[in-house]
């Protein structure tokens, strides 16, 4: 057992310094990250996947949009089938909906199956926060104080979308300093769904501010050494995000 987490950890490494040195931007390192291309950034597939995958989080893509397969392959000089990999990946991670006989479509997500996800993402977070405070030094702190500074810079240049990534970033430092790889897989694999939905929610009026005093508060809490307090906190953040894309009349679920 030892053996094979210690090579997970040796392939995850690699992956990130492949990832770091590929010149792409910090959203399209995690796009690639999450949905397993890390090992190649620069074929076909994953320049789709970033494509479709980027414009649907980034809300360039609506929910119910159609995705022309003869247009991606044109728009890549590609065949259909790195086209049909990538619109099949995004599918199995709920942001593709393929029908039989019909055009690829941006999925529409139903409000319950929101909610279910952002509660089990507050829950999760949660459990991280608390297990930052009790096992992350000083030294590890720095990490999240490094990243509470990329939020504060993209606030400050009302970069919205260098804030939402940064702001993808202090969460994945996170869930990587609590060191429970279980409770970062789960994160993982509920979080391309949610990506979309966190972009809008800090799109809306007020929001950014908001989010860059939350964390504020956060890390303090961190700084403070108060487990109880970083997890209420850091649920909140969660909750608020979701009561934001609710009233924010999103297209995105069925009607």
């Amino acid at each position: 057992m030892a053996v094979d987490e210690a090579a997970d950890s040796s392939r995850a490494e690699q992956s990130r310094d492949v990832l770091a040195g590929s010149g792409l931007t910090a959203g399209e390192r995690e796009i690639l990250r999450v949905l397993g291309r890390a090992e190649d950034p620069d074929s076909v597939g994953a320049q789709i996947l970033l494509s479709v995958g980027a414009a649907i989080i980034e809300g360039r893509l609506k929910p119910g949009d159609d995705l022309n397969s003869v247009e991606l392959a044109r728009r890549f000089s590609s065949s259909r089938t790195p086209v049909r990999e990538a619109l099949a990946t995004l599918e199995r991670e709920g942001l593709v909906e393929i029908a039989a006989r019909k055009r690829p479509r941006v999925r529409r997500l139903g409000i319950e199956e929101v909610r279910e996800i952002y509660e089990l993402r507050g829950e999760l977070y949660g459990l991280v926060s608390r297990r930052i405070v009790a096992r992350c030094s000083d030294r590890d702190l720095d990490e999240l104080r490094r990243a509470q500074d990329d939020l504060e810079e993209a606030a400050a240049a009302e970069d919205l979308d260098g804030y939402f990534w940064a702001n993808v970033a202090f969460r994945n430092t996170e869930a990587r300093l609590a060191a429970n790889e279980t409770v970062r897989d789960v994160l993982d694999s509920v979080g391309v769904r949610t990506l979309q939905l966190r972009h809008l929610s800090l799109s809306l009026p007020g929001r950014v501010a908001t989010s860059v005093a939350d964390h504020r508060r956060l890390l303090q809490a961190y700084e403070d050494r108060e487990g109880p307090l970083a997890a209420a906190l850091t649920r909140s953040i969660v909750h608020r995000g979701l009561a934001a894309v609710e009233r924010s009349g999103w297209p995105g679920f069925p009607h």
